[in-house]
């Protein structure tokens, strides 16, 4: 992230270190606000001077213009002279503040207010979203009628998020810490009745029934006192199902708060049924990160927990049982969650030192297995031969489950190098053949999804096609939303590879393949991709990239950012990021970036670079750049690889020095 940029409080922005950002004066200041307030949208000048001053003074057009020139370069000091601007753009006769959602604390605030999240993941981004706050919302302008409607607006997002935030808490079973705030907030907007409610559900469940009672009976007396009105149905219900002490008053209706309550309660060692209250919550996780976004969220969130209360209570072979019971099949190379990754792995580890020798040996393939699929993206020696092993022992022991999460490890240890398609082909249709024959629904769809991308990988989409097809019938026969996910990039990918379809249609595609994948509750996949996606089509089309926040690109950023500042005309920054980027990590996004990589070395002549890719690629000489994803492509490797040669070439002589 660069700039950062606050109005909720006084205005003020951040550079990338974290020190305030001198603006100049207060005009300087209510410019760059009152383009925030605009949310991306592009402000004419004469609205600006409009907004400015009450009458505009003789030469206000000239002012804004010499506040905007200060702005620009209090916020872009590095910017080279005569290059355009990147944060502030000149739109027709306008401006426009042009920078990424979380750069803007008011944009990052209102997101988190608005996520679609289980209980604990919604409670800490909304704690976070609530510390953003340091005053009122643009504190330096409160009488400024530009500023109203968004302080308004604001305000009420505000309000929301500590309800939400309180729900959150009492989804969690956590009533006792939601009444301090929600009193603050009762007593703060008397006249907001899902604040009271929540305030009286809250003491209800915290063994106030007396207080709670009292909350909605003053609620009654003020709006019939002061207004003349009754209490809406959410108030008057909840006294009648607190006067008959109702049964669903007590229990939060999201099973992943459930989850937690019981995680939370085998922390306490000498808790009665602990240690089957923890085997019963990893199955309830596995079941509930199959269902789709939330549910995968919360078996993420609440699966390291649970292994680290198994390992308090100091019984090593429960600790196995719980960390080698989440066997959720994974197809993407990314993790969600890398340092929660990182502690399943340090703990499984840990446990299979500790393991008795007359352990059974179906625990220990489990565990195997479980740290060769959580160390994805690594090429590790001992995550590769903590595969093997797991597969070696799944099949002595002939049981079909255990050899489906095994060779599930194993697929995620076949990228030591590029253009393994063939191998992982060859391992999905195993795992597919397996599961048909065992009735294993989950592990079918990933033998298929394996076959997909592998199909792709080579430009073989009639087989892909029939992947995909048997993929949308099993997710809809067995209830799996997240298919649709992958199926529907695999749609985009073969539109960008047909000649016969236009580009503004390949591009449509993967716009709208990119609404669902940010809601899929997968960040090791959805962050960076749609960026990704289309930068990738315009190089596989050979057309200028659009500009672009580098930061957008996520874990991607170090390999697109020389092609970006290549299509800004930035030659010597793009030659310094180029000699800056790291190989990529061994996934299945190796090709692609290889192939980013090697675009921007071929556009700059940079040699060390061009043979770093050459050797990369050349194992994937019959693939499709990208395509072993199923959802990208920047076109054949071989084509990438006969340009390097020819530049190679034509420096030296005929002698190419890639090979």
């Amino acid at each position: 992230m660069g700039v950062f940029i606050g109005v909720l409080g006084p205005v003020v922005a951040w550079d990338a270190a974290g020190s305030v950002i001198s603006l100049k004066g207060p005009r300087h200041r209510e410019v760059l606000a009152r383009l925030v307030a605009a949310r991306g949208q592009v402000v004419p000048v004469d609205l600006l001077a409009a907004d400015l001053w009450e009458d505009p003074p003789q030469g206000a057009i000239g002012s804004i213009r010499t506040f905007v020139g200060a702005l620009r370069r209090a916020l872009e000091p590095d910017r080279p002279p005569r290059t355009p601007p990147r944060l502030i753009v000149t739109v027709g006769t306008g401006y426009s503040l042009r920078t990424a959602p979380d750069a803007v604390d008011a944009w990052r605030f209102e997101r988190a207010v608005e996520a679609k999240e289980p209980p604990a993941r919604l409670l800490s981004l909304l704690d976070t979203a609530l510390a953003l706050w340091r005053g009122p919302a643009y504190a330096d302008f409160a009488d400024a009628l530009w500023a109203e409607p968004e302080r308004a607006r604001l305000a009420e997002l505000r309000a929301r998020a500590v309800e939400r935030r309180a729900q959150a808490l009492l989804d969690l079973g956590r009533a006792a810490e939601a009444v301090p705030d929600l009193d603050a907030h009762a007593h703060a907007h008397p006249w907001r009745e899902e604040g009271r409610r929540l305030l009286a559900l809250a003491l209800y469940r915290a063994g106030r029934q007396a207080d709670a009672l009292a909350v909605l009976r003053g609620a009654r007396s003020a709006l019939a006192e002061q207004l003349g009105l009754d209490p809406g149905p959410g108030l008057r219900d909840l006294e009648a199902d607190i006067l008959r002490q109702a049964d669903r008053l007590d229990a939060p209706a999201d099973p992943a708060a459930r989850i937690w309550a019981s995680a939370a309660a085998a922390h306490d060692r000498a808790a009665p049924g602990a240690r089957l209250r923890l085997e019963a919550t990893v199955g309830l996780m596995r079941g509930l990160a199959v269902t789709g976004a939330d549910g995968l969220l919360a078996g993420r969130e609440h699966r390291a927990a649970a292994v680290e209360a198994a390992e308090e209570l100091g019984d090593t072979e429960l600790t196995a049982r719980v960390i080698g019971a989440y066997d959720v099949p994974a197809n993407w190379t990314r993790s969600d969650d890398p340092a929660q990754t990182a502690r399943i792995v340090a703990a499984a580890e840990r446990t299979l030192v500790r393991l008795p020798e007359d352990t059974a040996p179906g625990v220990r393939a489990r565990l195997l297995a479980t740290v060769a699929l959580e160390s994805r993206g690594t090429a590790s020696p001992r995550a590769r031969a903590a595969a093997l092993e797991a597969e070696r022992l799944a099949r002595d022991l002939d049981d079909p489950a255990l050899l489906a999460f095994a060779l599930n490890g194993v697929y995620m240890q076949t990228f030591e190098t590029t253009g393994l398609s063939g191998r992982r082909d060859a391992i999905g249709a195993e795992i597919a053949a397996v599961s048909v024959r065992h009735g294993l629904p989950t592990y079918e769809v990933l033998g298929h999804l394996i076959g997909l991308q592998s199909a792709a990988a080579v430009a073989d989409f009639t087989r892909g096609d029939r992947h995909a097809v048997l993929l949308d019938g099993l997710a809809e026969r067995h209830g799996l939303p997240l298919v649709s996910v992958f199926t529907t990039w695999y749609r985009a990918l073969r539109l960008a590879e047909d000649p016969e379809v236009p580009f503004a249609a390949k591009e449509a595609a993967y716009r709208a393949a990119a609404v669902p994948v940010d809601s899929a509750g997968m960040p090791g996949l959805s962050e960076g991709l749609p960026p990704l996606a289309l930068l990738a089509l315009r190089v596989r089309h050979d057309r200028a990239p659009e500009p672009e926040d580098p930061d957008r690109f996520g874990p991607y950023r170090p390999w697109a950012l020389p092609v970006l500042l290549l299509a800004a005309g930035r030659r010597d920054e793009a030659a310094e990021a180029l000699r800056a980027v790291p190989d990529p990590p061994h996934d299945l996004l190796a090709e692609a970036l290889w192939a980013l990589l090697a675009r921007a070395a071929l556009s700059l002549g940079d040699l060390p670079a061009l043979r770093r890719a050459h050797a990369a690629l050349l194992p994937a000489a019959g693939e499709l750049a990208g395509a072993a994803s199923g959802l990208i492509s920047l076109g054949p490797v071989s084509a990438i690889l006969a340009e390097m040669a020819l530049h190679s070439g034509r420096r030296h002589q005929g002698q190419s020095s890639c090979e």
